[in-house]
């Protein structure tokens, strides 16, 4: 059992895979369009919160081109109707993109916003402080 196993460390990879600025994670739809199952997502995830000094990383670029030909964040400020949240925000731990790595457990909605959009794509950045400004979640204090 994964839970039993010490130290455990869990990378997953998914090539549809979007987070919101809340920490949740989506890798089974776009919309209301199905793409794929769990994958076994959440049992990797689980597995190392459970497991002694376990961690899980869910991977992503920090962007994709989309069906239009047009780049877009991977990291979203909400997600859209109709998108099935695979990982909830309470069992995220680790995100990364190749502009580094979010922890997330243990902060508050502000600080996961801030820990996400540091590793947004750069051309995307102010696009998501202004959008986590709209929702409440960014704070005066956070950094630029």
């Amino acid at each position: 059992m994964a839970h039993q196993r010490a130290g455990s460390l869990h990378f997953h990879q998914r090539l549809h895979r979007h987070g919101s600025l809340h920490g949740q994670v989506c890798s089974e739809s776009v919309g209301t369009r199905q793409i794929s199952g769990t994958g076994g997502q959440l049992d990797f995830v689980t597995g190392a919160y459970l497991a002694d000094h376990g961690r899980s990383f869910l991977t992503m670029p920090a962007e994709f081109t989309d069906k239009n030909g047009n780049k877009r964040s991977t990291i979203k400020a909400k997600f859209t109707d109709g998108d099935i949240i695979t990982t909830p925000r309470s069992q995220t731990q680790y995100i990364a993109t190749e502009y580094g790595v979010a922890f997330m457990s243990g902060k508050t909605t502000w600080q996961r916003a801030e820990s996400l959009i540091n590793i947004a794509a750069p051309q995307y950045r102010e696009e998501l402080i202004k959008a986590a400004d709209e929702q409440h979640i960014w704070r005066k204090s956070n950094q630029r």
